[in-house]
């Protein structure tokens, strides 16, 4: 195997296990948002708020992978 071959293999790993963690996260906040809407539906709002933010930190750490990925691609 050369170099190139090595480099994908280790991109397409990277992204794998890193996107895996984010993946669930943001299933068990979406799963959690809507099951405590269905329980107090006058409080959605303040639910759907939180929601967001804590599924744009879970998303941040996927932002983060992708950026190891491409660093791990073009050097």
């Amino acid at each position: 195997m050369d170099l190139a071959s090595i480099k994908l293999i280790a991109v397409a790993a990277a992204i794998a296990i890193g996107v895996l963690g984010p993946a669930i996260a943001i299933g068990k906040i979406g799963s959690s948002s809507a099951e405590a809407i269905g329980r107090n539906p006058e409080a959605a709002p303040k639910i759907q708020t939180a929601m967001i933010l804590a599924i744009a930190f879970a998303e941040a750490v996927a932002i983060y992978t992708l950026v190891v990925a491409l660093i791990i691609k073009f050097t």
